[in-house]
């Protein structure tokens, strides 16, 4: 159902508790997720794991987002949704400790997959809660300090590995405790969380489908990014002669660019639109795109990878702005629940679809499969625009 109309409170009042207490519970919980696709993926290579199979893993947890996605919308109406992210944290603890009990590959792809189905709700029901709590007037820097905060917890997530390494118990015993926390801080905050939106028709993932398609299409573009330069950039760089830690510096000022432009990205939207906002974004990468090749040799290619980064995900920030714009009650969460399977979709199709261009036509088919993916969103967006 959808509505044009204001979706947040009608005062501007912001209840900054519990909202505190939302962001942390995510950005906790993304420490844990960012703790663990490195750590597995190096505990698999000291096995003498090849890096299709490690790859396969890997991608079992996406696939985890996309089946859980359209479980979401029903479970958080019968279950309620403080109670569903405060069992999923638990079940998500238990799973990371059956890993690190059973170390082997084939039984990690369905604890793998049961990783990502427990911690999709989590997210879902989160960014539900923020939308339906965030004054229409603040929802662009609202949503994009979310983002960049969740961001940030991801990014983290890799660096603790410096702190305990990537042998033994102790990092698992930190991605435990942080799915643990999330759960205590949804129990502290409860009292001032509201209710799963149950106003309107029920609204199934797959119905929600033909009511935003374009919105949807964003929410791909978004994760393919993201997923193709983190797994391919390196490839992209060893083709030129790069070094490891020359690429490996790129791709954190690449997240760090992801991190720090989400809020001012979300204050554009509010003076501009998010609509413009987000053409705005889209073109922005599709310039990275172009750029990149003759700048990669440059100092130029810091802050290409660095405003890249933000924009790119700022397309996922911006779709989630308008997605509170223009909807409510019960069609808000199974948009929600929606965008996280397609962000699964576009993480498992992304990285192998443009493995296979650079394979097909030399490492230029990065940018290039890249730069059509934007030119295509760009399109759409530019002919919504004139359609009004």
């Amino acid at each position: 159902m959808t509505a044009e109309s204001i979706t947040s409170p009608r005062v501007d009042r912001i209840p900054w508790a519990a909202m505190a207490g939302i962001i942390a519970t995510v950005t906790v919980f993304a420490v844990a997720q960012g703790l663990t696709y490195p750590l597995l993926s190096f505990i698999l290579e000291r096995q003498g794991t090849t890096p299709g199979l490690i790859g396969l893993s890997a991608a079992m947890t996406p696939l985890g987002f996309i089946i859980s996605a359209s479980f979401i919308p029903v479970l958080s109406r019968r279950v309620g949704g403080g109670r569903l992210a405060i069992l999923c944290s638990i079940l998500a603890a238990l799973t990371l400790f059956a890993i690190a009990w059973m170390q082997d590959v084939w039984a990690w792809m369905l604890l793998r997959f049961l990783l990502g189905f427990f911690a999709n709700p989590l997210y879902v029901i989160s960014e539900t809660w923020l939308i339906s709590l965030t004054p229409a007037s603040r929802r662009g820097r609202i949503m994009g300090l979310y983002s960049s905060i969740v961001s940030g917890g991801f990014a983290i997530g890799p660096l603790s590995l410096g702190l305990t390494g990537a042998e033994g118990w102790p990092p698992f015993m930190i991605g435990m405790t942080a799915f643990l926390f999330c759960g205590l801080i949804v129990l502290a905050v409860a009292p001032r969380l509201p209710g799963m939106p149950d106003e309107g028709e029920a609204t199934s993932v797959g119905s929600f489908f033909p009511l935003a398609p374009l919105l949807l299409l964003a929410v791909f573009t978004a994760a393919a990014f993201e997923q193709i330069l983190l797994s391919l950039f390196a490839v992209y760089g060893a083709a030129l002669g790069s070094a490891e830690e020359h690429i490996a510096s790129l791709i954190t000022c690449f997240i760090a660019g992801n991190a720090v432009l989400q809020i001012l990205l979300g204050r554009i939207a509010e003076r501009l639109g998010s609509t413009r906002t987000m053409l705005f974004c889209v073109l922005a990468c599709l310039a990275c795109c172009l750029l990149l090749p003759p700048v990669f040799t440059t100092w130029l290619i810091w802050p290409l990878v660095f405003v890249w980064g933000g924009v790119s995900f700022g397309i996922y920030t911006l779709s989630l702005i308008q997605l509170g714009e223009r909807f409510t009650g019960q069609a808000l969460i199974a948009g929600n629940a929606a965008f996280a399977l397609v962000w699964g979709i576009g993480g498992i199709v992304g990285s192998p679809a443009t493995g296979l261009a650079m394979q097909l036509i030399g490492h230029q088919g990065l940018p290039l499969s890249l730069g059509l993916l934007s030119c295509m969103l760009a399109v759409f967006l530019t002919v919504r625009k004139w359609r009004g």
